[in-house]
């Protein structure tokens, strides 16, 4: 993606949008809008986290949208979102970006104040996790639903894994960016609006606190029913084992090819030895089941 620019004059102060500059031009960004080289170089940095910070002329300002696609594995916060720079003071706000933004796209010329554009693109940004909580939040119901009313053998370790990841790496990043957003000073008539913002991140944060608890429950509720399963497995070997164990002592007893075994020469001695093999069946089943084993 090709580097490009734009200005757009408001009444009080103007807005500059610069996505995908070339590392070259940092330093000659850096003096054109007399900012500092450090702080345009953080905010070209891949997976650079949220961050604040006051300068004696302006403000400075990294937050991160959420661009991943809502299905896409993602393991780690640069494929899960993409930040946006930004400088302000009231007589200019600058952002820097890599990735495009459709909220850049068409902003209205109405915002008498600088730090109205700024909150307007702040919940912008909150706004892009609104849809991947719902998105987690209906995929945790469609797993509990096959773990506990269909077949759970469909349901994937690996789809677990990285539901989880991705809600954990989300909600740590909406945890960062309250932190950042609470260093934020607005005058007096931007205070509503400030408060706003700050009640929506925190409605996000237990949102995804919820969805991470219930994607640790259902994971934990996975492995327990998945060892369930071979429980029963094992029991069910366990107990033929206790059926065949000493009718095959029997067996064994009576198919040594010693010369002295008076039983040998029983005319009944094949039907007594079935006959006794059956009685010790029905006493260990009767044993089971009195002790609830089967």
């Amino acid at each position: 993606m090709e580097s490009k620019s734009k200005e757009i004059q408001f009444d009080d102060f103007i807005w500059i949008d610069i996505c995908n500059p070339e590392k070259i031009n940092l330093d000659g960004i850096a003096k054109q809008y007399n900012l500092d080289y450090f702080q345009i170089k953080d905010s070209l940095e891949t997976g650079h986290l949220p961050k604040f910070e006051k300068q004696e002329t302006y403000n400075f300002l990294i937050l991160r949208a959420y661009t991943s696609n809502i299905d896409d594995r993602t393991t780690n916060v640069t494929d899960l979102s993409n930040k946006i720079a930004f400088f302000y003071s009231e007589e200019k706000v600058i952002t820097i970006h890599r990735a495009e933004f459709e909220f850049l796209q068409n902003v209205s010329n109405n915002y008498i104040k600088s730090e109205d554009l700024l909150l307007f693109f702040i919940h912008k940004m909150l706004d892009t996790y609104n849809n991947p909580l719902k998105f987690l939040s209906d995929q945790n119901d469609e797993i509990e639903k096959t773990v506990f009313l269909k077949d759970y053998s469909k349901i994937s370790l690996e789809d677990l894994y990285y539901q989880k990841t991705r809600t954990r790496i989300t909600k740590k990043l909406l945890q960062i960016t309250q932190n950042v957003i609470n260093q934020i000073e607005v005058s007096e008539q931007s205070k509503t609006a400030l408060q706003d913002i700050k009640d929506k991140l925190l409605s996000l944060i237990l949102g995804y606190d919820e969805v991470l608890e219930n994607s640790n429950n259902l994971l934990n509720t996975y492995l327990s029913v998945n060892a369930q399963k071979s429980n029963d497995v094992m029991k069910l070997l366990t107990i033929f084992s206790a059926f065949f164990l000493p009718l095959t002592f029997i067996a064994g007893i009576y198919g040594m090819n010693f010369e002295n075994m008076p039983e040998l020469k029983w005319d009944y001695g094949y039907f007594f030895t079935l006959g006794i093999m059956i009685v010790i069946a029905i006493i260990i089943f009767y044993w089971f089941k009195r002790k609830k084993i089967i």
